[in-house]
């Protein structure tokens, strides 16, 4: 007897707990089985220029010596990279102190794969701007020189949400519920999903309100513009019955303090006696922008 006590104790108090942990305000499921997820896109990395010294972490060479200067983009993303989607400009020293560089813009010339179950840490291009750039003045004593590389690609982020509830009875409690927080699976990249909602619009009119956010300190542009003091991305939803609006704007969202609010609403009401679910998919197209920086000391050759 005491031991059947102690059973049901031991089940009341994990049932207690199951229940807290599955309430209402419990965590939307972001990061289901359709994608790995991820807050990265391409990340850029100076490959070496010289030895690095062990005291100060820089790369240091003789003015007498040329060096590589090369930028590996790695895609840690979940939207694979096609020839030319990526753009990296070299910046920092004045053009006319070094020789060797035939160029100082450079694309990706191959397709740069996702993260994926067989490639985990995702594709990797080298770009390659010189393999033997030299400093052309003399240097007296030591001299450090700080490369940066800017980054700009074309980038997706894609959002499923499996089980829209679609109810021309909203008093119908069968099937789904209309008013709550859905689970969705949002793809790696730099822009995010932190919410979905979906509420009523008006008689028989579904609505969903989905908040994105952009991780990182980049910038954002729509496909085609140049980048400004705006963030700005793009989207399409797969269903042609939908229609998504951002600050009273059409398939575009301007981003304020990193964030943006987009609305998509059913164009018509539903047929009389529907009542269903269907999943939904949006795709947030964009620029992504990006700086990296690393240091090139240079030793004056003895004499």
């Amino acid at each position: 007897m005491r031991l059947t006590k102690l059973l049901l104790s031991v089940l009341l108090v994990i049932s207690l707990f199951i229940t807290a942990c599955g309430g209402d305000d419990a965590p939307v499921n972001a990061g289901g089985s359709a994608f790995i997820g991820g807050s990265e896109g391409v990340v850029p990395t100076f490959e070496q220029f010289g030895i690095e010294d062990e005291s100060t972490g820089i790369y240091t060479i003789f003015d007498s010596e040329t060096f590589p200067i090369d930028v590996t983009v790695q895609n840690k993303g979940e939207y694979e990279i096609q020839p030319g989607d990526v753009r990296v400009t070299l910046l920092g020293p004045s053009q006319e102190e070094f020789s060797g560089i035939a160029s100082y813009t450079l694309q990706n010339t191959g397709v740069i794969e996702k993260i994926s179950d067989l490639v985990k840490d995702g594709g990797v291009e080298t770009i390659s701007f010189a393999s033997d750039a030299k400093y052309e003045s003399p240097v007296t004593g030591a001299l450090v020189r700080n490369w940066l590389a800017n980054l700009e690609y074309n980038y997706q982020t894609y959002l499923i949400i499996p089980e829209v509830c679609l109810k021309e009875d909203i008093k119908d409690e069968r099937v789904c519920d209309i008013v709550e927080s859905k689970s969705y699976d949002v793809s790696g990249a730099p822009l995010t999903v932190t919410s979905v909602e979906e509420k009523t619009s008006g008689k028989a009119i579904m609505a969903l309100t989905i908040e994105i956010k952009k991780e990182g300190t980049g910038k954002f542009a729509l496909l085609g513009e140049e980048f400004g003091v705006r963030d700005k991305v793009g989207y399409s939803i797969d269903d042609p019955a939908w229609e998504c609006k951002s600050g009273g704007k059409l398939n575009e969202a301007r981003l304020t303090d990193g964030t943006a609010e987009v609305t998509c609403r059913l164009k018509d009401p539903l047929a009389k006696g529907t009542l269903a679910t269907k999943k939904i998919e949006l795709t947030f197209d964009y620029q992504y922008q990006d700086i990296i920086q690393e240091k090139l000391l240079m030793k004056e050759t003895a004499k």
